[in-house]
């Protein structure tokens, strides 16, 4: 019929275990989420609604149930092929004064809500998804690890990692011990601890395709009251090594609508210069430069110095950050991807990183190299 207007379905995307597609409809703009678990779409739905009041997210128009799992329907706000997220402002050959207003928006936005939502909370009470329940018995550590072993790095360091104990090693130049099992063990150990921690209100997985530009708050099965030093390793691990490196290397398929972050991958990606083992020495050395394009530089810096660091003052005065953040960024490291499934230069970087993460010189600030680029005043 001449003037009538259609139903328009765009392309599906998977993000982990969800699909989600655009639909267009006479007078709506909606994104459509098929989650295949009924429980994380019942914590989506939950996490959704507490958010709501604190923060700017899409409207939930729908949820229905439907076999094998939940279908949400959501708002979509506009967005196009390399625009509409975080991610885009990165993909930038240099940091813009758009995204400096952006990371003082947004490092705004987060202060306010957890100084006002900050409590001591058991751990029973904070969200577990990405942290506790992946420590704990039969979650993902034990998924991936549990009787698991494999090299350091195929071809390049063939030292089981199960050994890697028995070698000293050398990552630029400092000295570090890195026990497998005993770093596991410790891991399951401080997340099964009774002892409350600070939580807030967040959505939990700040990623740069989790936040969007303009800024709004997608994802949801994390929302809730979390433990703000997890929040903190959760953005400071993604901008600088996740999201410009090792998930457009990993699940390419999700970042389809913004190609602008494949040609970002050799900026982001670190550069080994040396590693070779030495088995009468008991020695391992490997040098590297973890590489960081500008603009990550700037959003790190942003986030450290707007938020990490005030926040930090009035909830830890005196403590140690380092103490505070490292279970989570070796969390972070070791339960994203199973590192055996990653290519033996990978792995071997990110072994590099948990040796650093676990040393007892831990250094959030030169880790994570917030120094490196001075980011205007809010």
């Amino acid at each position: 019929m001449p003037g009538r207007r259609h139903l328009r379905v765009g392309p599906v995307r998977r993000f982990t275990r969800n699909l989600v597609c655009p639909v267009d409809i006479p007078g709506r703009r909606l994104l459509v989420k098929y989650t295949r678990d009924p429980a994380e779409a019942r914590q989506e739905i939950r996490g959704h609604t507490r958010l709501a009041g604190h923060y700017r997210v899409p409207a939930l128009h729908a949820r229905l149930r439907v076999p094998g799992g939940y279908v949400l329907v959501y708002e979509r706000l506009a967005a196009g092929t390399d625009c509409g997220l975080l991610l885009d402002l990165l993909n930038t050959p240099e940091p813009t004064d758009e995204l400096y207003a952006y990371m003082s928006q947004l490092t705004a936005a987060y202060r306010d809500v957890i100084l006002n939502t900050a409590q001591p909370a058991r751990p029973e009470r904070v969200v577990g998804k990405l942290y506790r329940d992946r420590a704990a018995s039969g979650g993902r550590l034990d998924a991936y690890y549990a009787g698991a072993d494999f090299p350091v790095a195929d071809d390049v360091v063939d030292v089981p990692v199960s050994r890697l104990g028995t070698y000293t090693l050398h990552v630029n130049g400092r000295c570090h011990h890195l026990d497998w099992a005993a770093t596991l063990d410790r891991l399951r150990a401080d997340f099964a601890t009774a002892e409350p921690v600070w939580a807030a209100l967040t959505q939990g997985d700040p990623t740069d395709v989790n936040l969007a530009h303009p800024l709004a708050w997608f994802d949801y099965d994390t929302a809730g009251l979390n433990s703000v030093a997890g929040e903190f390793a959760n953005f400071l691990w993604y901008t600088s090594a996740l999201g410009g490196w090792l998930v457009p290397t990993y699940n390419a398929p999700a970042l389809a609508d913004h190609p602008a972050t494949f040609d970002n991958i050799p900026a982001n990606t670190p550069e080994i210069h040396r590693a070779e083992v030495d088995h009468g020495a008991r020695t391992v050395r490997v040098d590297y430069t973890p590489r960081l394009a500008g603009p990550r530089r700037a959003v790190v810096a942003a986030y450290w110095d707007q938020l990490v660091h005030p926040v930090a003052q009035r909830l830890w005065p005196g403590d140690s950050l380092a103490d505070l953040l490292r279970p989570y960024v070796a969390m972070r490291i070791l339960g994203v991807y199973n590192l055996a499934d990653l290519a033996p230069r990978d792995r071997l970087i990110l072994l590099a990183r948990l040796a650093e993460a676990m040393s007892p010189d831990f250094d959030p600030t030169t880790y994570f190299g917030p120094q490196e680029v001075s980011c205007p005043a809010p």
